[in-house]
């Protein structure tokens, strides 16, 4: 019995996964236009929390994730109670697939959707049949489990043992969703304790009453992931992790008290008979059982979340006040990504792009820092010590990125997500390159400058025409990054070709100058290593246009 249902469990959260792997594969960019749709807007964020449960398959998986986006500040604690609210609606879809009565056929849509994984070219084909295998096991895993059930009610002391835990009274409801709750913070799983209530259910050894208050301790146990993912975060993440610890208790304190009045309504509700019974293989079994789980556990979730959406600004509050703020700074990292979202490779992806995006950002600001500096008759040393600043926090964003990447990558990731990282660490490394060569322009500035001399009126003009042309180019290299542009080394290649031309004009224009007059020999070295410093810097955004484009 116990190596029974153990393999079934085992087989069932290993469909579970497949999937939540399948899906997330399946709706990359979908995921990803939808955790970027949250606002402040209650509704729309628990609808977005709700959707991508559904598509992950697990409100663990959703409520660590926005743990990671609030501890990063990418999302406001505000947005991340409603995608927490939603998660919790979203995790009862896991009863639902099971109310479909195709058990029978688990087996065989297991070895088909295997069949069409392991020989499927395409990759979108390969994740679709990754999904089917998952639902394919998650059923035949339940049907193993059920089996393993059936041989309790032959075991008088087994049973006798499961009598004792019966929701007839309020003590004995307490006592059901006590042990739900121990059970998930266990096993960390709200769906693998889900399979073995419905099991135990559908076999007759637990009533359904008994049933529904173990689901309803579950809610609660399932709080313990993200409670675990806060620990050692910033105080705005682990205020989201409360939120959903207090979400579920006061849900699970106010139903347990109307619970005789719930689970009669939700028998109204479904309209079928939980208590009949039907002989399956010579065995008593309670199949009704599985729509009436569901159906609790969906209920529930949905009343509660429209209890709390008219207190979320009070909640907030209370829980500002409740964990107030650190004296000090709260991140020790330069970028917003965070390990706890690597479980999700599509949101980490996108994650990473967002601060590739920034490092984008703060070399265009350099270029317009570089032309200011040039154009300054003193030197503006607040302005410079910027720039350098900004170069060194460049060089440490890169490392940040590179670290978070090739954690993704060391992930099981599908390819297509594995090419976009790959293309992620090389973008990360050319902007990096680009910040080092601003930074030395305005090293060679300065150093004449503090020579004694500076660059002729005509040079700084040239320069300062130059250095406007590369940051046009840059600029466009950039918007067709953010915009994902796979046309853009092609739409910038003018541009391109005319710095380049630009360059060869006045390095001839410079050899000219030299043998027609005198010329410091520092201040020709110097002009000459900024043009090519410019050229470096063309390269490099050229290098990124061309990954951009594949």
């Amino acid at each position: 019995m116990i190596f029974e249902l153990v393999g079934g469990l085992g087989l069932f959260l290993l469909g579970m996964k497949n999937m939540s792997d399948g899906m997330q594969a399946v709706a990359g960019s979908s995921l990803r236009r939808l955790i970027g749709a949250v606002t402040n807007h209650r509704l729309l964020a628990t609808t977005v929390g709700v959707v991508v449960t559904c598509i992950v398959q697990s409100s663990s998986i959703t409520t660590v994730m926005v743990v990671g986006f609030v501890n990063s500040g990418v999302m406001e604690l505000a947005q991340g109670v409603g995608v927490i609210m939603g998660a919790n609606i979203g995790t009862t879809i896991t009863g639902w697939i099971l109310v479909l009565k195709v058990g029978k056929y688990g087996m065989p849509l297991m070895g088909f959707s295997a069949f069409a994984y392991l020989f499927s070219r395409g990759d979108r084909y390969r994740y679709w049949a990754m999904f089917l295998m998952g639902i394919g096991m998650v059923f035949f895993g339940l049907e193993i489990m059920k089996d393993a059930c059936s041989i309790i009610k032959e075991l008088p002391d087994f049973e006798a043992w499961f009598a004792r835990f019966n929701a007839d009274t309020y003590i004995g409801v307490l006592k059901c969703a006590a042990v739900g709750c121990i059970l998930t913070t266990l096993v960390q799983s709200s769906s693998a304790t889900l399979g073995i209530t419905i099991s135990l259910a559908t076999q007759g050894v637990i009533s359904y009453p008994t049933a529904a208050a173990l689901i309803l301790g579950e809610n609660l146990g399932t709080t313990i992931t993200a409670f675990l993912a806060s620990l050692g975060t910033t105080t705005n993440a682990r205020r989201a992790a409360y939120f959903h610890v207090l979400f579920n208790l006061i849900g699970v304190f106010w139903i347990t008290l109307i619970f005789q009045w719930y689970i009669g309504l939700i028998q109204s509700i479904i309209g079928v008979d939980v208590a009949k019974m039907v002989m399956v293989d010579g065995t008593e079994t309670y199949p009704n059982t599985v729509a009436a789980i569901a159906a609790t556990h969906s209920v529930f979730n949905i009343a509660n979340t429209i209890l709390f959406i008219p207190f979320v600004t009070p909640i907030v509050r209370f829980l500002e006040r409740v964990v107030p703020s650190r004296p000090f700074k709260e991140k020790p990292r330069l970028t917003d990504l965070d390990v706890r979202i690597l479980d999700t490779p599509l949101l980490a992806i996108e994650q990473s792009r967002k601060e590739i995006l920034k490092m984008g950002d703060g070399c265009l600001k350099m270029l317009d820092w570089l032309l200011e500096l040039m154009n300054a008759e003193e030197p503006d040393k607040s302005l410079a010590d910027r720039l350098k600043q900004r170069e060194k926090v460049l060089d440490s964003v890169q490392d940040e990125v590179a670290e978070f990447v090739t954690g993704l990558l060391s992930a099981n990731v599908s390819h297509a997500t594995a090419e976009q990282a790959r293309r992620q660490l090389r973008i990360a490394d050319e902007y990096e390159s680009i910040s080092d060569y601003i930074a030395n322009l305005d090293k060679f500035d300065r150093k004449l400058r503090r020579d004694g001399f500076r660059f002729t009126p005509e040079q700084r003009a040239d320069l300062q025409e130059l250095n406007r042309h590369v940051a046009e180019y840059v600029a466009a290299v950039h918007k067709g990054l953010s915009t994902e542009n796979h046309n853009v080394a092609t739409s910038t290649s003018a541009s391109s070709k005319r710095i380049r031309d630009e360059v060869k004009a006045l390095r001839r224009k410079h050899l000219e100058e030299l043998s027609a007059g005198s010329m410091p020999p520092v201040v020709s070295v110097a002009f000459m290593a900024a043009l090519n410093a410019y050229v470096r810097v063309r390269d490099h955004a050229l290098n990124i246009a061309e990954t951009i484009d594949g």
